[in-house]
C-alpha cells in the first residue's frame, strides 16, 4: 500500500490544503486518490500532527492488548479443559 509510507504530518498538510486548491492537484502530490483523501477528512479532519500520532500509538496499543487477551482467552479455555479431566 502507498499509503502506509505517508507520515502523519503529510495527512494534516494534505487536509489542510483542501480549502485553497483542487482536489485533483492535491492528490497528485502525494500520489493518493480521491477516495483515500475522503476517507482521511473524515478519520482526521480537524486534527493536528500531534493529535494524530497520539491515535496511532493508540491504535497500536489496542492492537496489541488485543491480541494480548486472545492469547490470555486461549490458555484460560486450555486449563479449564485440562482440569475439567482430570477431576
Amino acid at each position: 500500500m502507498k499509503n502506509s509510507f505517508i507520515i502523519e504530518a503529510q495527512i494534516v498538510k494534505v487536509i489542510k490544503e483542501y480549502g485553497g486548491r483542487e482536489l485533483i492537484d492535491i492528490c497528485r502530490e502525494p500520489g493518493i486518490h480521491e477516495s483515500t483523501f475522503y476517507n482521511w477528512r473524515k478519520k482526521y479532519a480537524g486534527m493536528d500532527s500531534q493529535d494524530l500520532k497520539r491515535l496511532k500509538e493508540l491504535e497500536e496499543e489496542n492492537r496489541k492488548l488485543k491480541h494480548m487477551y486472545a492469547e490470555l482467552a486461549l490458555d484460560n479455555k486450555m486449563l479449564k479443559d485440562v482440569l475439567s479431566k482430570k477431576f
